[in-house]
């Protein structure tokens, strides 16, 4: 019977929401891959894990933790960071339109064959080029923001659980982060810069490779290569294609994210509000 008190009087273990967010946290911070596949992959598990923390901010003891006004500075970090969230799953979503909008309409020329098929594409084609230097120059403007702007905070407090729950949300911002950065940089592609002749040629050729076998796997980097290159626009029919295919995968990956931070900001505002 002492026992059985004993043990009774134990705390009760953490809610198992708090362990489904640190198991999403896990598989996200171990995907460090910028394929395509990769990049799909890791907005779906951002989705997993945001649909995750909204249930964890209607839990009492969360709602209790952000409400108190001695926690008030964590609770407007986090807070800040759900803005922060929105804000650079935003840039790449406009990212994704802009270009798509884009491709699709040099497709449709393409498609119809005119006579001075010549001019018209190539004005197309360098419409397009532009518009992706000013998509580039939006996302390293985004990238330069996000890296100013990060911050840590200190959690001085003795209530455990207090802490938990405000660094797992601090965790979870700088997961989404992240991966909306990896997405960002795979939207712009791969930088490209002159070699050096009075580089070591090893390095040179370790950094060509690497280079290569990044352009492999991004469809953005491909299409624009080979119209920078003048390919033949037949032959670049299958490059827009693939291009198209993995936009609509990432744009739906986004849009769907976008309405999950929507939610977890309106949850994050009521919960400050009371």
């Amino acid at each position: 019977m002492a026992f059985h008190t004993r043990s009774n009087s134990f705390p009760s273990g953490p809610h198992p929401v708090n362990q489904e967010v640190d198991e999403y946290l896990s598989r996200l911070r171990s995907s460090e891959t910028t394929s395509t596949s990769s990049i799909s992959h890791r907005l779906s598990g951002l989705q997993d894990l945001h649909d995750c923390v909204d249930r964890l901010l209607q839990l009492p003891l969360t709602q209790q933790s952000l409400a108190q006004e001695k926690h008030q500075k964590w609770a407007d970090e986090i807070l800040d960071g759900s803005l922060r969230m929105l804000d650079v799953c935003s840039t790449a979503k406009d990212a994704m339109l802009q270009t798509k909008e884009c491709i699709q309409e040099l497709q449709s020329i393409i498609r119809r064959r005119r006579k001075d098929q010549s001019g018209v594409v190539t004005s197309e084609v360098r419409k397009y080029l532009t518009l992706r230097k000013t998509v580039k120059k939006a996302i390293h403007k985004a990238l330069g923001n996000l890296k100013a702007n990060r911050s840590t905070f200190s959690l001085l407090n003795n209530d455990q659980e207090t802490i938990s729950i405000f660094s797992k949300l601090r965790d979870v911002e700088v997961v989404t982060l992240t991966v909306l950065e990896s997405v960002l940089s795979f939207i712009s592609g791969p930088k490209s810069k002159p070699s050096s002749w009075s580089l070591v040629s090893k390095m040179v050729q370790s950094k060509r490779i690497a280079c290569e076998e990044e352009m492999k796997v991004n469809e953005f980097a491909q299409v624009d290569a080979a119209l920078k290159s003048h390919t033949s626009l037949d032959d670049a029919h299958n490059q827009f294609n693939n291009l198209n295919s993995c936009i609509q995968d990432q744009e739906e990956g986004l849009d769907c994210l976008f309405r999950l931070l929507i939610k977890t900001r309106v949850s994050l505002l009521n919960i400050s509000s009371h």
